[in-house]
């Protein structure tokens, strides 16, 4: 037996099973929520994300990275061993089915062939026993620089005799059987692969890029802001948040059987390096495990039944522990999370960590009021008092009693809303305030006003903790307020206001020009209205917000304010929009979920690493942590502060 048609016969078998893998997957994708997406528009926006925003994840160095780890070797590694595997399956099935055998299809079949051998030697190095980075998974990942070396062998072998360099092999030899197991089993290690074993990455990820849970992520350029507003939920279905599997959105399980488990996100994150339960590869892939062991058979239908409908459908198993139930996941897994978003800005298959775990925290708060720690009682100071601390709306601006800066209601107007935050409570956060009304003074932004006791919590910290009919209460009566008024923009120092007001209120109604105190004060230093004085100062680092760097994509403000004084920073290595957390976000100051170490505590060694004597913020929630570490460490002070310092020096 000598006929060509084997090969491809194998890659047309492989290919129809994973057809059949895929349809699998499908089904138990479809057992989720309905996902409003366009099928069209998506699969022709697909190669674009995965060129531009894909390849530029992949192509950043990871955090924890090795000489044979590198961003650069790692994208370089994908290109030619998925472009080689693509293009030598269209040239296999015009070869070896369509018969299309003459010196040009052959010739660039072998071209392709040869391209996956140098990915897949490129593979074998990264995963060169020795010197495989720690996040790295380990299992099936670790055939596929034998699957792949063995496709190439098989194809080579097999494309050669076309060219007339080997003669005809014979199939039913000793040889040809052994060479034709080796090629079954390469093709089944690929293709059925990525329906089923560790390649499944590439088909899931191209999907999931189609028809990602957040399209307008894509719409910006690599660096640019990114949508990171949560999306609201109707508090009218019969289950609040997600217990089961199949509560999330179809989209978000595809997106979950995207990873690749390359442990990036695991690197990144601030709450797994402090030793706390959190691992956010392990969250997603203990998410894909509950989805395949209880949603397999199961649809989701909106019935608040934890046992099924009147049809008799099930619902699938708990994700989280509720009474009489075995769960997949430890609760302290979620309430670890800061929602700094660092897992999603590292992940390079764009899967969206922080909204699945806010999904399930939703049910926990909502349905079964299961907050831990001070988180349930900050909810409850806020639903009776409008604050997180529980003070008196009347008292947010005792701390300007000197100031005495214009209350809005009774002016009606004015060019520039100061957002005072939770921060007027608060004595750290007190000095950076009167910091920035001295310097919107000075630069003659004398159209100021502030709320004063119309002004409620922006809600963000409800939201981060699973309320969210005490955010959207809060939102809309704070939208209520706004509406009563004409000012130009809102400013604030609190990047969890900004992000609030900017990104989540659109959502409601509210729709406003929004900026954080750093970027208005360095608008005031480059168009002239301040003028500081260059000063001397010790070496200085600065510490980027996770709200204003990574969700907003506002890093270089701070650092030109601290410019304009003579400062030249000295970065930490995890700065920019890749700035490790204070420990604050996401409601884990009140949670308090036991670790090893404290977040603020790690992030504190990163400062020591720079042997700076001042750490720059630019967030009230940043500064208490950070100074909450104990000492000896670096002297905590606000930008503004700085600037502050430096406007009113003497000449």
């Amino acid at each position: 037996m000598t006929s060509d048609f084997l090969p491809g016969l194998l890659v047309m078998l492989s290919l129809a099973a994973l057809l059949v893998a895929a349809g699998w997957r499908a089904r138990r994708w479809l057992a989720g929520r309905p996902a409003a997406v366009d099928i069209f528009s998506g699969l022709l926006q697909a190669p674009r994300r995965y060129l531009v925003h894909v390849h530029e994840a992949v192509s950043r160095d990871p955090i924890e990275s090795t000489p044979r780890d590198t961003g650069r070797r790692t994208a370089g590694m994908h290109v030619l061993t998925a472009g080689g595997l693509v293009s030598a399956t269209v040239l296999i099935i015009a070869v070896h089915v369509l018969g299309f055998d003459g010196a040009m299809p052959t010739a660039l079949l072998l071209l392709c062939l040869a391209t996956m051998a140098a990915g897949a030697l490129m593979l074998a190095l990264r995963r060169w026993p020795g010197d495989i980075p720690e996040r790295l998974s380990r299992g099936g990942f670790q055939r596929l620089p034998f699957s792949v070396a063995a496709f190439v062998v098989f194809f080579i072998i097999a494309t050669l005799p076309l060219t007339a360099i080997m003669p005809p092999i014979v199939w039913t030899s000793p040889g040809g059987l052994m060479l034709l197991a080796l090629g079954a089993w390469a093709c089944l290690e690929l293709y059925v692969g990525m329906g089923l074993g560790p390649m499944k990455h590439a088909l899931n990820g191209v999907l999931h890029l189609a028809f990602h849970p957040r399209p307008s992520r894509f719409n910006a350029g690599r660096l640019a802001p990114t949508d990171s507003g949560l999306q609201g939920m109707d508090l009218a279905e019969a289950r609040l948040g997600v217990e089961r599997p199949v509560d999330f959105r179809w989209n978000q399980l595809l997106g979950f059987d995207a990873c690749v488990q390359c442990g990036r996100c695991e690197s990144a994150c601030p709450a797994y390096a402090a030793g706390l339960p959190l691992n956010p590869k392990k969250l997603i892939q203990d998410l894909v495990a509950a989805e395949c062991e209880r949603g397999s058979d199961v649809h989701y239908t909106g019935h608040p039944h934890p046992d099924g409908d009147a049809a008799g459908v099930a619902h699938g198993g708990p994700i989280l522990p509720v009474v009489g139930a075995q769960a997949m996941l430890r609760p302290e897994t979620i309430w670890a999370c800061t929602t700094c978003r660092a897992c999603v800005y590292e992940c390079p298959m764009m899967i969206e960590h922080v909204d699945a775990v806010i999904d399930l925290r939703r049910y926990q708060t909502l349905e079964l009021g299961a907050t831990p720690g001070k988180g349930a009682e900050v909810l409850e100071e806020l639903r009776a008092t409008d604050t997180v601390s529980g003070r008196a709306l009347n008292t947010r601006l005792d701390w300007a009693a000197d100031l005495k800066l214009p209350v809005l209601a009774e002016r009606g107007a004015c060019d520039v809303l100061l957002w005072v935050g939770e921060g007027g409570f608060e004595m750290r956060a007190q000095r950076t305030l009167r910091a920035v009304v001295k310097l919107l003074r000075a630069a003659n932004v004398v159209d100021i006003a502030v709320l004063g006791e119309e002004e409620l919590d922006c809600g963000d910290l409800a939201r981060r903790l699973g309320d969210e009919a005490t955010f959207q209460d809060l939102a809309r009566r704070n939208i209520a307020t706004l509406a009563k008024y004409r000012f130009d923009s809102i400013v604030t120092c609190d990047p969890h206001v900004l992000h609030a007001l900017r990104n989540e209120y659109a959502a409601l109604g509210g729709h406003y020009t929004v900026e954080h105190h750093t970027m208005f004060l360095a608008r005031q230093i480059e168009e002239g209205r301040l003028t500081p004085k260059p000063m001397r100062h010790n070496l200085i680092t600065f510490h980027d917000p996770c709200y204003l760097g990574r969700y907003n994509g506002e890093i270089e403000a701070p650092r030109k304010v601290l410019k304009s004084i003579g400062i030249k920073v000295i970065e930490m290595q995890r700065s920019g929009l890749r700035s490790s957390c204070c420990g604050w976000g996401g409601g884990a100051a009140y949670t308090d979920v036991p670790g090893k170490r404290r977040i603020a505590d790690v992030r504190m060694d990163h400062v020591r690493a720079t042997n700076a004597g001042t750490v720059a913020v630019a967030c009230p929630n940043c500064a208490v942590m950070l100074e909450g570490v104990t000492q000896p460490r670096a002297e905590v002070t606000d930008v503004a502060e700085l600037l502050w310092a430096a406007v009113e020096a003497p000449s």
